[in-house]
């Protein structure tokens, strides 16, 4: 099939690289004309693993193409699909279906032929309705149906996640959209991966469920650390105890600074609005949204505490300032809210991780960087990690007990052994164990 993919940020990408991978031939299309011509080149403009081989090998058997150009790639296509941004609007936090609107207002001026029309965007319930009315408004008597086919891929894990996935969901009554979207498909079928057919204003609503419910574990195990620290519990074992309920289950279940990303902020947040305007609060979302929200900054406060209550003129080394491991996305990471309350409370920052540094060069510039973890941290009042990269699970820690100027470590991740570290003579301290 021939595959075209308006956007070609993340999900825009990873989507097209993978499709690609199936055998289809796939034109990606981006009104950036620098990130086309850096994609022809064979640079990958995000951190994601795996990406960079999958992009050139496809590129290279005549399967994935990069241009600017919407013309052929809209009228040669069999699906299309708009993948491009839906930040939260300023303001008032509803999603900015600007581009989306956009997308498709492009798109139905170069239909030819029958056309499934696919939102992979997230996107609120009813965007696809509006986005049908704006096509046939433009051109009545163009063939094409609307698609919702929300995706579901985590940073760091996203190839996996499109080749292996749980569930795959397209909202379409339209049985001749249903056939082109089998079709699409089938070589998944190999992995006997669920295909969910629902409305399409279902659809929509399944991906902001998810994240919302995925983001409530989050703050959840978040609040009973809070409670375990009271108490003098341990979270991990309260996480493990629970979280070997089958109908509860472990992921999501890990204590930490709060949650980040691209995702899961916008998502609850334009949830949350879109249920306030209907007169339908979601009151656990709106709850979950504001306890995240203080979360970053009382992590500040954590350190402030093990730093003996005060900061002011100490030099703190931040270890981890992507939203995770495996990724450089900095959108919505709990750094940026930590290093700046530790800078408002006058410390010295300098911070290290091994992709996303440059992102956040753009967003921090007044801290240092430095080259590696033990550079990073020598000569530093305290150590911080942030991010659990693999690379800060096994440090050399007589190396870093030497480096530091006070052996105090604040692990946000919970990433070493609170035992082993007293005894080896840190101030150590982590999230829900007193």
């Amino acid at each position: 099939m021939r595959v075209t993919m308006i956007g070609s940020g993340y999900v825009g990408l990873v989507s097209g690289a993978c499709f690609a991978d199936f055998g289809h031939v796939v034109t990606c299309v981006d009104t950036d004309a620098a990130k086309i011509e850096a994609l022809n080149r064979g640079e990958i403009p995000i951190f994601e693993p795996g990406l960079d081989d999958l992009v050139a090998k496809n590129a290279r058997e005549g399967r994935l193409y990069f241009t600017t150009e919407l013309d052929d790639a809209v009228a040669n296509a069999d699906t299309v699909f708009i993948a491009v941004g839906t930040p939260a609007r300023r303001g008032d936090g509803h999603a900015d279906l600007s581009y989306v609107y956009q997308a498709a207002r492009d798109v139905v001026a170069k239909l030819d032929g029958f056309t499934v029309v696919v939102t992979k965007s997230t996107v609120p319930v009813g965007t696809g309705d509006e986005v049908e009315r704006i096509m046939r408004e433009a051109r009545p008597q163009a063939e094409f149906a609307v698609v919702s086919n929300p995706e579901f891929l985590r940073e760091g894990a996203a190839i996996a996640d499109f080749k292996r996935p749980d569930r795959i969901v397209i909202g379409t009554e339209d049985a001749r959209a249903r056939a082109v979207m089998e079709e699409l498909y089938r070589p998944l079928y190999l992995n006997a991966s669920p295909l969910l057919f629902t409305s399409r204003r279902t659809s929509e609503l399944i991906k902001y469920a998810a994240n919302a419910y995925l983001a409530t574990k989050i703050t959840f195990i978040n609040e009973m650390a809070d409670l375990c620290e009271a108490v003098g519990a341990n979270v991990q074992e309260v996480a493990r105890g629970i979280g070997l309920d089958n109908r509860i289950g472990s992921k999501f279940l890990h204590a930490g600074p709060g949650y980040g990303g691209s995702c899961f902020p916008k998502d609850t947040l334009a949830l949350m609005k879109t249920a306030q305007d209907l007169t339908a609060p979601l009151r656990i979302v709106e709850t979950v949204v504001a306890v995240n929200d203080q979360r970053k900054r009382a992590m500040a406060r954590k350190v402030i505490t093990a730093c003996g209550g005060s900061v002011r003129g100490k030099r703190i080394a931040i270890l981890g300032l992507a939203f995770k491991p495996n990724t450089d996305d900095m959108r919505e990471a709990p750094s940026l809210s930590i290093i700046t309350a530790l800078q408002d409370a006058g410390a010295e920052i300098v911070a290290y991780d091994p992709e996303s540094m440059g992102p956040a060069q753009a967003l921090m510039p007044g801290i240092s960087y430095a080259a590696d973890p033990y550079s990073c941290l020598e000569g530093a009042d305290a150590l911080v990690i942030v991010t659990e990269w693999d690379a800060f699970r096994a440090l050399d820690l007589a190396r870093v007990k030497a480096g530091l100027r006070e052996p105090v470590v604040v692990d946000l991740r919970n990433i070493y052994r609170s035992e082993d570290m007293r005894r080896r003579g840190f101030q150590y301290s982590n999230v829900g164990n007193a």
